[in-house]
């Protein structure tokens, strides 16, 4: 091959940084100037001939000291998107106009917006509520919903609370925050499956304990369930409900490790392992392996926590593993008290770019399939229903209490109310706003006196705008919400309610015969009460590819 006999240009700032060494050294020692340029041209000089030497980046070797320039811009391309280039209704993954409406309701300052909406009203999938011409006037709103009518201990939620987020994912002021605003406002505030901490327990808000698969706070040594670790916990007068998760929407069907390096004496101590030891989360419970044994389990949970309201959390996967915990129910005659369905849409919580783009289902289909199966089966009036997925303002709970939702849930809403400017480096620890990490450094900046009134703001200027909105379409309170109210573009000339656009089964639909849906017709008869197991016919398309 033959070789170039010509000076590279791409070695030019190279051999300026070489020669501008040699000279100004030379200058410096003649005539005793300052060694400031001397040091300056040394260091890169230094730079160029390590890039040319090490063996690990082309680029670096292609372009000595140029190359770092790029790899600069490079790592901060988020945030010139984000400040320069993207637009205000841009979602990536929220835009500025709906973070900007969570910072200004948790500052309590004017949230009105001139000339005019920013959204392209014409497009394909623009959504609206339908208003009346007979609005109401209500005195409050403070909008309730009762989950566990049918417990000892039944509990009146707000229909807008905190979503799961683990001490150990935010930092411990984050967390003083988050709860201490939520006993303010009397919402409540899920821990996490990193169990009850003391961040959590001091302001004394509302939890919600969740339990995930590594039984974080109720743990034997080995990471199997303990039922008296569990009921001491359970029992606290702070805790108004116990929450299993079998999935979450950021990683469904993924466990996870917080390295032992990371655990602290704090972390430790709210989730019942050792200092410096890993802390597993396997992928799925040890305390149960079928449908039955799950509801089981739930039961027994209710009874060790005196009665409080118990159910689950999950995102959907398999069709036919959630129909076989609804057969369960009708098998068995046991039910859970809610149920909170988490959209794909992913969380708080890192994970892998294919779990959070391509996992699990969107809260819309989610929700949709959970509430018509209930409906179905005769079994919504005995369960509460709650979801989360993606919800900021009062129209997100609007739409989503149209869909069949009792109340919403969200994390990453109340972590804008915490001054969470969206850098996306939550899974580095380098948080700029002191909200996700475990540097002390940096989540003691956060001050918890004006973020807890920010996060009190934000729950009680949002619950105000839903009331706005509920007077405006002539109804009182948010249960009577139905997918009539809800409207969608679905091309230039034609728009639909949700009632026309999704499907809805009458009630004992699903217990009468066919549906006429296909995913109902296709795996409900099939799915198993005793099993998390596909269907046979599934198992045999799994074992050719003769489709």
């Amino acid at each position: 091959m033959e070789r170039t006999k010509t000076f590279p240009l791409r070695y030019t700032v190279y051999v300026l940084s070489v020669v501008g060494f040699l000279v100004s050294l030379a200058l410096s020692v003649l005539s005793g100037a300052s060694y400031l340029f001397p040091v300056i041209f040394g260091l890169f000089a230094a730079l160029g001939t390590y890039d040319l030497l090490q063996r690990r980046h082309t680029v670096s070797r292609m372009y000595p000291i140029t190359a770092h320039f790029r790899y600069m811009l490079e790592s901060i391309g988020p945030e010139i998107r984000q400040y320069f280039i993207q637009s205000d209704t841009e979602e990536r993954p929220f835009s500025r106009e709906q973070r900007s409406i969570v910072y200004q309701r948790a500052k309590n300052v004017l949230d009105k917006r001139p000339f005019g909406s920013l959204l392209h009203m014409y497009e394909e999938g623009f959504e609206w509520m339908n208003h009346s011409l007979a609005p109401t006037r209500l005195t409050d709103s403070d909008f309730r919903v009762v989950i566990g009518k049918r417990c000892e201990k039944p509990y009146s939620a707000s229909v807008f609370n905190i979503s799961a987020m683990s001490f150990g994912s935010l930092s411990a002021n984050a967390i003083l925050s988050l709860n201490t605003g939520a006993r303010m406002g009397g919402f409540y505030h899920d821990t996490g499956e990193g169990s009850i901490s003391r961040y959590h327990r001091e302001p004394g808000g509302d939890l919600v304990w969740e339990i995930g698969s590594g039984y974080f706070g109720c743990r034997h040594k080995d990471g199997s369930f303990n039922e008296e670790m569990f009921q001491k916990n359970a029992t606290l007068d702070q805790v108004k409900m116990i929450e299993l998760k079998l999935s979450q929407g950021a990683k469904p069907g993924h466990g996870g490790i917080l390295p032992g390096a990371k655990v602290t004496r704090e972390i430790a101590e709210a989730r019942g392992v050792s200092v410096g030891e890993d802390c597993v989360s396997p992928a799925s419970h040890s305390a149960f392996s079928t449908p039955l044994e799950m509801l089981e389990f739930i039961d027994r949970l209710r009874e060790l926590s005196g009665g409080k309201p118990v159910g689950f959390k999950l995102a959907i996967g398999h069709p036919w593993e959630w129909f076989g915990i609804v057969k369960a129910m009708l098998e068995s005659g046991r039910r859970p008290d809610f149920i909170v369905v988490d959209g794909g849409e992913g969380g708080t919580g890192a994970a892998p770019l294919e779990f959070i783009n391509r996992l699990g289902m969107p809260m819309t289909e989610a929700l949709l399939l959970v509430h018509n199966t209930l409906v179905g089966t005769n079994l919504r009036e005995d369960i509460a229903l709650g979801a989360a997925g993606k919800i900021t303002s009062a129209f997100n709970i609007a739409r989503t209490l149209a869909l069949g939702a009792d109340w919403c849930n969200a994390a990453r809403g109340y972590m804008f109310a915490l001054g969470c400017i969206q850098s996306l480096s939550c899974h580095t620890g380098k948080c700029p706003s002191g909200v996700a990490t475990q540097d002390p450094r940096r989540g003691n900046k956060l001050d918890v006196q004006d973020k807890s009134v920010r996060v009190y703001n934000y729950h009680k200027s949002t619950l105000d705008a839903l009331q706005n909105l509920l007077e405006a379409s002539g109804l009182r309170h948010p249960s009577e919400l139905g997918p009539e109210h809800i409207v969608r573009r679905e091309s230039r000339a034609e728009v639909h309610s949700y009632m026309e656009i999704f499907p809805f089964l009458e009630p004992g639909a699903l217990l009468e015969g066919e549906t006429g849906l296909t995913i109902f017709d296709k795996y409900w008869e099939s799915a198993r009460a005793d099993s998390f197991g596909p269907p046979e016919f599934i198992q045999k398309l799994r074992e050719t590819k003769l489709r």
